[in-house]
């Protein structure tokens, strides 16, 4: 089988979406499953759906219109906010788009207008992560040129937090977009259908909290793909952290001393790595490298030991012997090393069936 490649467990992550999505549901959240570190793949957006989502979502409107191509039926949301010179793309593939600019949902209104159709949105607020968001000084009049604007459907609010900055979810902000919704509705007489709290860095809090709010929906991506929450990496108990694993093959194999020699400058990428004269080891290379991967994204099995690499080669200390060329070896990888592979033309992916509820809906 060909190296690198990804082993993705279908079964697993539609295993790690319905346990989210009924633990959610006891606190009156839905889960939009987020697809954007996955490339728009219909295998895997097929495995959250039947994990009972409601709807996928993702940053790029490229992936989006893979998914809209494909055989799913879903409500696609855009979660960035949309690129002016990518309005039509937006309005003709996403449902949703979510959006913190008048000036680019003004356009939405004219694109959806050229096509005969409405745009659903959703407004960012800003609560503290200094990313994307309306600060909440300005949301009153920005959710009232929206609701003027035609062919544009208001249908709710959205926050990001723990992405940028790590500002963590807690009562205070998460009340404050709940107290946000009831002055839109008590300013305009709307019904906010949405209120969207964030993502997977949200899950500690909605199950420590007494009270959740207005908050109705989560965007999930890297809770069900790694079986992690977003904060502190910490696995989420009954949930598969293995649903995704790295498979590299080793392409050279020998004894090597651990201190280089000569005068050491910049390495490949403008680093001066600290060396530790450890002797002679056992070293393993193997073929994949930073246009792939995020080396410090990767966790090596038991007794590897990962040292470096550059463009095409990581570099690992293989323990005790030297392994064989053509061995392969696994890692588990965090979110941003997925991502990186999952958009590497150069990483196979590779897919396990997963047990699909739409199956057992054919049999019967």
């Amino acid at each position: 089988m060909a190296a690198p490649r990804l082993e993705i467990d279908l079964a697993k992550i539609q295993h790690n979406a319905r346990t989210l999505v009924t633990r959610l549901a006891k606190r009156g959240i839905s889960v939009t499953a987020v697809t954007k570190a996955t490339l728009g793949s219909h295998e895997i957006a097929r495995a959250m759906l039947d994990g009972g989502a409601t709807g996928l979502g993702d940053s790029r409107i490229e992936n989006i219109e893979t998914i809209r191509r494909s055989d799913l039926f879903a409500r696609l949301h855009l979660i960035r906010s949309p690129m002016l010179s990518q309005a039509k793309r937006v309005v003709i593939s996403a449902d949703v788009s979510f959006n913190t600019e008048l000036e680019v949902i003004r356009r939405l209104s004219v694109e959806a207008g050229k096509l005969g159709q409405k745009h659903a949105v959703v407004l960012m607020v800003e609560l503290g992560d200094l990313r994307d968001g309306i600060m909440p000084d300005d949301l009153v009049a920005t959710v009232r040129e929206t609701l003027r604007l035609p062919n544009i459907v208001f249908k709710g609010l959205g926050t990001n937090l723990a992405c940028r900055s790590g500002a963590s979810p807690d009562d205070a902000n998460m009340g404050e977009l709940s107290k946000l919704a009831a002055l839109l509705e008590a300013t305009f007489d709307i019904s906010v259908e949405v209120v969207s709290g964030g993502n997977s860095a949200n899950l500690e809090w909605v199950f420590s909290s007494e009270d959740t709010g207005r908050v109705n929906n989560l965007r999930l991506g890297e809770s069900i793909l790694l079986g992690r929450e977003a904060l502190n990496r910490n696995a989420i108990h009954g949930l598969h952290t293995d649903a995704i694993t790295l498979v590299a093959e080793v392409i050279e194999s020998k004894f090597k001393p651990t201190q280089p020699t000569g005068e050491l400058a910049q390495n490949a990428f403008g680093e001066r790595p600290d060396v530790v004269d450890r002797g002679t080891i056992a070293q393993a290379i193997l073929a994949v490298g930073v246009q792939d991967i995020e080396m410090c994204g990767l966790q090596p099995s038991k007794g590897i030991e990962i040292l470096g690499g550059s463009s095409d080669h990581l570099v690992v200390a293989s323990g005790v012997g030297r392994v064989a060329v053509g061995t392969e070896m696994t890692f588990q990888l965090n979110y941003s090393a997925l991502l990186r592979a999952m958009t590497s033309p150069f990483v196979t992916k590779s897919y396990k069936s997963a047990f699909r509820i739409s199956d057992l809906r054919k049999i019967a």
